[in-house]
């Protein structure tokens, strides 16, 4: 799914998912074998591979759901 990572205006991370109409902080971040795992305030776990470093915000980019 399409996800796009941005900063709030406290400098924290957060995603929106257009399908979903869902915005969501990012709590934890973590490196697992499907790339770069955020775990988002509502419980979901996203797993995005090939996340470049430094991150540039705002960008859209492809993301996993992870059961």
């Amino acid at each position: 799914m399409k996800v796009m990572l941005r900063q709030n205006a406290t400098g924290h991370l957060m995603v929106y998912i257009a399908k979903k109409d869902l915005e969501e902080e990012v709590v934890s971040q973590t490196q697992g074998s499907e790339g770069k795992i955020f775990t988002l305030a509502n419980g979901w776990e996203l797993a995005i591979p090939d996340l470049p470093e430094p991150l540039k915000l705002p960008q859209t980019i492809e993301a996993k759901r992870l059961a």
